[in-house]
């Protein structure tokens, strides 16, 4: 199976320039449904899932964390957005503060960034040295690996906008006085190493792409495409959970209905 290529998709140019359905607005509102029962199906059979979103500075993942996670129950869905690490965090094992956020049991768990800024940001902005990040690739997919032989699922998405687009909306940012805090001189950093951002990202997703924790590679500079692609891989990877959450509830539905005809002196008629 090939590997994702960020520079293959950025190269390729059109298609980040892709046209959404006019039915997109019913397939939003249909798969946010989906993404419901699949978050009840997980919370019933106490299983764990992890989202993990990555992408350059104005890929757009906060909204399409949003679209993802705005009809979900709070109570059993976690944003967690991962900043630089703290005075005491840095003191412990660079893997520990997300050991800590591990989704609970009957929880989803969705990454605003992640454990990958070690061989991303870090690594480009020369936080550490070359052996630490490339140590890195190693720890990231033990880790991963011992998540899922615990039983955790982890689906990770990596957003790409082009440089073109990136710059539109930091200009737009600029220019609305109530998005002009999201537009950081690390952000502007970051864009003037905008190639060894490239190459960082077509490591990750080389290295660490196996067969239970592949990378869906998005186009994202058209944000509803983004967001439709999005919801349409998650709750394809998490369908189980729907199907069984629709399973018990018709199992409870045919329980029901037989209990209502025992009460009226009637015998239930099989479904054909």
């Amino acid at each position: 199976m090939p590997k994702p290529s960020l520079s293959d998709l950025l190269a390729a140019g059109t298609i980040l320039r892709v046209e959404v359905d006019p039915s997109s607005k019913e397939q939003l509102a249909e798969l946010q449904l989906s993404m419901l029962r699949i978050q009840q199906g997980v919370f019933h059979q106490r299983e764990r899932a992890i989202i993990v979103f990555e992408g350059f500075d104005a890929a757009g993942k906060g909204g399409a964390i949003r679209t993802l996670t705005e009809t979900l129950d709070p109570r059993s869905a976690v944003v967690w957005p991962i900043g630089p690490p703290s005075e005491d965090e840095q003191r412990t094992h660079w893997l520990y503060r997300f050991w800590a956020k591990l989704p609970h049991p009957g929880t989803i768990a969705v990454f605003d960034r992640s454990w990958y800024g070690r061989v991303l940001a870090e690594r480009v902005q020369r936080l550490i040295d070359k052996p630490t990040w490339k140590r890195a690739y190693r720890e990231i997919n033990q880790f991963e690996r011992e998540l899922i032989d615990d039983g955790v699922e982890i689906i990770k998405i990596f957003l790409a906008v082009s440089r073109e687009e990136q710059l539109r909306r930091f200009e737009d940012r600029l220019k609305d006085p109530y998005k002009q805090w999201k537009l950081t001189q690390a952000d502007l950093d970051a864009r003037a190493a905008w190639d060894e951002y490239v190459e960082a990202s077509d490591d990750l997703l080389r290295k660490t792409s196996k067969k239970r924790t592949g990378w869906e590679l998005i186009p994202a500079d058209d944000k509803p495409y983004a967001h439709l692609a999005v919801l349409r891989h998650v709750t394809s990877r998490l369908s189980r959970h729907r199907d069984w959450i629709e399973s018990e509830a018709e199992k409870r539905r045919r329980r029901s209905l037989k209990r209502e005809l025992a009460q009226l002196g009637e015998t239930p008629q099989r479904d054909s």
